[in-house]
């Protein structure tokens, strides 16, 4: 797979907030990224901390990054629960940045695997190189497929993982056995299970969300 590196955000940098894979009603890409856009700039990094997301019914069904949390709780369909000391500042007001949101109504979560994306197999396989076994920012790693596609590869949960650009290299148009490198664990889809124990982990970082963390 070549090594490419993907972008951050989309050409007009707008964002789609989502919720367990789920589109949120209401809070549409464009609308939510001119209010964001509207705050006081914070540090890149800050607008990516994680955000753990409640039900309304208060059980834990995603996590978010700061800057799409920050959506929803402008739209008016979440609420704050828990909150860091820092600030965002509009013109007319200051809003702590969230922690823990709990959306406002009800949303069905279906319990099937999420969406095959870049974002949830950097989530599955927690930012780690599946080669190296480092762990990078999102913007230094890419998607490698074990099996290339030359070689008849698909573009599926048991056939992608994370993979850091010195190893993509490495790889090249080759299986790993045949590069020489090793598999950190088998790629497997990523489902409710996994994304629950990955809620936890995260969890141990943030004491705010250990109330949550029960189910």
């Amino acid at each position: 797979m070549s090594a490419r590196r993907p972008e951050a955000v989309d050409p007009r940098g707008r964002y789609v907030p989502e919720v367990g894979g789920v589109l949120v009603p209401g809070a549409s890409g464009n609308l939510g990224a001119r209010h964001v856009h509207s705050l006081t700039p914070l540090r890149a990094s800050l607008m990516q901390e994680p955000v753990l997301v409640l039900n309304a019914t208060y059980e834990p069904i995603n996590v978010t990054a700061v800057r799409r949390a920050m959506v929803l709780l402008l739209k008016g369909v979440a609420q704050a629960e828990e909150v860091h000391n820092a600030e965002v500042h509009s013109s007319a007001h200051a809003h702590k940045v969230p922690s823990v949101i709990r959306l406002l109504a009800y949303r069905h979560i279906p319990q099937q695997s999420r969406a095959l994306s870049r974002k949830n197999i950097l989530l599955r396989d927690r930012n780690t190189c599946q080669f190296c076994g480092k762990i990078f920012p999102s913007s230094e790693l890419t998607l490698d497929h074990v099996m290339p596609r030359s070689r008849g590869g698909r573009s599926s949960w048991e056939n992608l993982v994370a993979c850091c650009y010195r190893c993509n290299n490495d790889k090249g148009d080759r299986t790993p056995e045949e590069a020489g490198l090793k598999l950190a664990r088998k790629p497997r889809p990523f489902t409710l299970h996994t994304s629950r124990q990955l809620m936890r982990l995260i969890g141990h970082r943030d004491e705010r969300w250990r109330k949550y963390l029960f189910y």
